[in-house]
C-alpha cells in the first residue's frame, strides 16, 4: 500500500475538509480525522488494534502542519495571545511525551477506540449546547498553567486531537475571547504535535504488522497528502470564522461529530 490513485484521492478530500475546519473551529481536524483514517487502513488489511493507533498518530503529525498554517493566518489578525501560549506549552509538551510514550503503547486500540468516542461525544455536546462561561472566571497563574497544559498534552496525544477540544472550552471558561481562544489553540497545537509525535515514532519503532511506509506508528502517504491540502484550506477557514455564522455550524459539525463517534464506539466494542 503506497500511492494508489483511490488512496491519494481519498486523502486529499480528508486533508482539504479538515483544514478547512482546523481554522474555522479551532478543532485541529483530528475529530474528523481519526475516524476516516481508521477506515481507511482498515479497509486495507491492517489489523483493527493497530489501525486506530496508526489513524491517532497520524492524525496528530499532520497538526504540525496546520498548526502552523493557521497560525500565521491567526496572529495576523492579532489574536493569538502569545502570554497563555508560554504558560501552557511546557505542560503540554511533558504531558505528551507521558501519553506518547508510554500510556499510548500500553493501551490497546480497541480501548483507545473507546476513549475516542467518549471525548467526541462530550466535545459534540459541548459545541452543540454553546455553553457561556461565568463572568468573574480568570485564566490561572502559573502553576495552574502549568497544569492545565499537562492535562492537554496527556489528553491530545491519546485521541490525536491538536489539544482544541480541551484549551478552547478551558480558556472560553476563563473569560478569554472565542476568536483569541481559537488562535492561542492553534499556535499550541504545534508543542502539542511536536511532543506526541516524537513519542509515537519511539514507541512504534518495532511494531509487527505495520503497512509499507510507516514511520513508528505514522502512515506517511496520509500525512503528505492531508498535510498539504489542510495547509491549503486552513487560512481559507480562518477567513471564513470571521464572516460566518460559527454558532450555528458548531452545531451542524456536533452532529456529525455523533455519527463519527457511533463508528469508533463500534470499531472499540469490535476488539
Amino acid at each position: 500500500m503506497t500511492f494508489e490513485p483511490l488512496l491519494i484521492a481519498e486523502l486529499l478530500l480528508l486533508g482539504l475538509a479538515t483544514g478547512f475546519l482546523a481554522g474555522l473551529l479551532g478543532i485541529g481536524g483530528g475529530m474528523l480525522m481519526v475516524p476516516f483514517i481508521t477506515f481507511i487502513l482498515s479497509q486495507r488489511g491492517v489489523a483493527p488494534d493497530l489501525s486506530v493507533k496508526m489513524a491517532i498518530a497520524t492524525s496528530m503529525a499532520t497538526i504540525i502542519f496546520t498548526s502552523i498554517s493557521s497560525v500565521r493566518a491567526h496572529h495576523k489578525r492579532g489574536a493569538v495571545r502569545w502570554d497563555l501560549v508560554r504558560g501552557l506549552a511546557p505542560g503540554i509538551v511533558l504531558g505528551g511525551f507521558i501519553s506518547s510514550l508510554g500510556v499510548f503503547a500500553l493501551l490497546k486500540g480497541s480501548s483507545l477506540a473507546l476513549f475516542f468516542a467518549a471525548f467526541v461525544l462530550f466535545s459534540a455536546t459541548q459545541m452543540f449546547l454553546d455553553k457561556k462561561p461565568a463572568p468573574t472566571r480568570q485564566m490561572p497563574g502559573t502553576a495552574g498553567q502549568l497544569a492545565a497544559g499537562g492535562v492537554i498534552g496527556f489528553l491530545s496525544g491519546l485521541v490525536g486531537a491538536g489539544g482544541g477540544f480541551v484549551s478552547v472550552p478551558f480558556m472560553t471558561w476563563c473569560n478569554i475571547a472565542m476568536h483569541s481562544a481559537v488562535a492561542t489553540s492553534a499556535a499550541l497545537g504545534l508543542p502539542i504535535a511536536l511532543a506526541n509525535v516524537t513519542g509515537y515514532v519511539i514507541s512504534g519503532a518495532n511494531v509487527p504488522g505495520l503497512p509499507a511506509g510507516s514511520i513508528g506508528y505514522i502512515f506517511m502517504p496520509a500525512l503528505i497528502v492531508i498535510a498539504i491540502a489542510s495547509v491549503l484550506m486552513a487560512p481559507l477557514g480562518v477567513k471564513a470564522a470571521h464572516a460566518l455564522p460559527v454558532r450555528q455550524l458548531k452545531r451542524v459539525f456536533a452532529m456529525l461529530l455523533y455519527v463519527l463517534a457511533a463508528y469508533m464506539l463500534w470499531k472499540g466494542l469490535q476488539g
